[in-house]
């Protein structure tokens, strides 16, 4: 089991960029981002995103949003009347899709319109649909028949880049040997990586102390 950090204080908020220049690619994400970066040469219109969370979803489908002009719309904020404002630029994103989590008919209104006047779709989720427990029938059999691309946990590879390169946003210097011990003690995924690196840097602020391992092996270590 992961030892989490101990007694770390709160850090401020901290912009993290979302450009294609800053998304780092592995065998983890590959397929993926090949697909995004596809567009709008996509086997369909509409296309499911899926992998768990911290796995880059948001990084890619900011990167097609950006590329595409699309709107980026959190799936339970979606309603039946804002659906037409959703499809305005012609492709949206719907993030963070989950079963018992959005509105099916504003859901489904989407799918139909989104056919009808021949608008792009990118819909991020942290498991298929075809497992979705959905009270529309029509729906469920719809979003099962979307192609998927999915985005698995980042391997070893992939997650030490992002630490470096999550600490070099922040001007904080690290060596290898503090890389090297935070990778066997943290969870494998961008977001606990973020989280890591953010508690640390806001940690070592407080003690006035350069970030090393041995200052991170303090704050490992159990009470």
């Amino acid at each position: 089991m992961k030892t989490q950090p101990r007694q770390l204080a709160l850090a401020l908020a901290h912009p993290e960029s979302l450009t294609r220049d800053d998304f780092l690619s592995g065998s983890s994400n590959a397929g993926a981002l090949r697909l995004i970066e596809a567009w709008p040469d996509w086997p369909d219109r509409m296309i499911v995103l899926i992998g768990p969370e911290g796995s880059g979803k948001s990084h890619l489908a900011a990167i097609w949003a950006h590329t595409a002009g699309a709107r980026l719309v959190a799936a339970h904020a979606l309603e039946e009347g804002t659906v037409p404002a959703a499809l305005a630029t012609g492709a949206v994103v719907i993030e963070d899709m989950a079963p018992g989590l959005f509105d099916e008919r504003a859901l489904f209104h989407l799918l139909n319109l989104a056919r009808e006047s021949g608008c792009f779709a990118l819909f991020t989720a942290r498991s298929a649909p075809s497992g979705w427990p959905l009270r529309i029938a029509d729906l469920a059999s719809r979003l099962r028949a979307l192609p998927k691309a999915t985005v698995d946990a980042p391997d070893d590879g992939l997650l030490r880049a992002v630490l470096v390169k999550l600490f070099s946003d922040r001007q904080v210097v690290v060596d290898e040997a503090l890389i090297a011990y935070l990778m066997t003690r943290m969870e494998r995924s961008f977001g606990a990586a973020r989280a890591l690196v953010s508690a640390l840097d806001a940690e070592a602020l407080r003690r006035k102390r350069p970030l090393t391992r041995t200052l991170a092996a303090e704050i490992f270590r159990p009470s």
